[in-house]
């Protein structure tokens, strides 16, 4: 039986389309004005120090910070203080209504059902696990964070890299065999597998890559009894 999961959010849990064509163009759009009204607050200017750091430009103005990280979008960088940006930017938007988290309606079913059962539920996204609470905390169907017991993303680690999952299945203190890793990316669901986890592929769409991992088109199809 398995006694945790993990999800991955973008392509799994959620339309694609929600995070490139709403919230992504949602930060990108707000980043200069938000950055400058924002600057001085502890949070925001450790976050900015972290990408003059990463640029290797310890003299940048907050509109050469704001430049950097519209460039690292147009890259998808997966940025640790690009991510935690992003979800301070969404922050207003999901408090003012502008838009909800979307989430296939088979997600919140079998995630009920499953905390039911006595799973445990994990978020692994690489967007920042700020970011992470407020779209699960506003989502289609309400507040869900009270399903979750922790959230993880990129300061584990790459989400390709087996480090990572080891360094999740640690601080769980699981066995990989008693975690269920679910994903639409084969190289994220390799990754995990070689950590131990037990995998399985979420196709949401049809001719999407597969791997050697079992595969479903929903979480209803997903099976708990360790057997997938």
């Amino acid at each position: 039986m398995i006694r945790a999961v993990i999800t991955d959010i973008e392509g799994t849990t959620s339309s694609i389309a929600f995070v490139h064509d709403i919230l992504f163009p949602h930060a990108y759009k707000a980043l200069p004005e938000w950055l400058e009204a924002h600057a001085d607050e502890p949070a925001v200017a450790d976050c900015m120090d972290e990408v003059r750091a990463d640029a290797g430009a310890p003299e940048a103005t907050t509109g050469d910070v704001a430049g950097i990280l519209r460039s690292w979008m147009d890259e998808d960088r997966k940025a640790t203080p690009l991510k935690s940006l992003q979800g301070m930017i969404w922050e207003t938007g999901y408090r003012q209504g502008e838009f909800t988290g979307h989430l296939y309606p088979d997600v919140v079913r079998q995630l009920e059902r499953w905390k039911q059962q006595g799973a445990a539920l994990y978020i692994y996204s690489s967007g920042s696990v700020y970011a992470q609470k407020l779209m699960f905390g506003h989502s289609d169907e309400g507040d869900l964070t009270p399903l979750f017991s922790g959230y993880f993303d990129t300061a584990v680690g790459g989400k390709r890299d087996a480090e990572s999952y080891r360094v999740i299945l640690d601080e769980l203190g699981l066995h990989g065999s008693d975690v269920l890793f679910l994903s639409d990316v084969v190289e994220e669901l390799d990754a995990a597998q070689n950590a131990g986890l037990r995998t399985c592929q979420v196709c949401r769409s049809e001719g999407m890559v597969t791997g050697t991992h079992p595969v479903v088109s929903g979480f209803d199809e997903v099976s708990l009894d360790g057997n997938d």
